[in-house]
């Protein structure tokens, strides 16, 4: 099942964002085939302020403690976050972003 991880970054959290990241990548990328997508929600002047991960899990719970795990959460960079059961419609991945 496909679980979204919708977060928001907490005000004034770009240079924590910044110093977390690296950790957060590693974490991402620890996560191997579970992780689906993943990438930065962003404001009006393209710079983050937020994110959005698309997990693979067997249940919510799988899901909710992959996304707790991540260091954005402990770091305080999110000031909220959720995890949602989500349905892919369409795929055009193919094509080039």
């Amino acid at each position: 099942m496909l679980y979204a991880m919708i977060a928001k970054d907490a005000p004034d959290s770009g240079q924590l964002r910044l110093d977390t990241r690296p950790v957060h990548l590693q974490h991402l990328e620890s996560l191997g085939k579970k992780l689906v997508f993943a990438g930065a929600l962003l404001d009006t002047n393209d710079q983050p302020e937020g994110s959005l991960v698309i997990l693979e899990a067997e249940t919510l719970a799988e899901a909710q403690s992959m996304a707790a795990a991540d260091p954005f959460v402990a770091a305080g960079v999110f000031a909220s976050y959720e995890v949602k059961r989500w349905r892919l419609a369409i795929n055009t991945t193919a094509a080039e972003f």
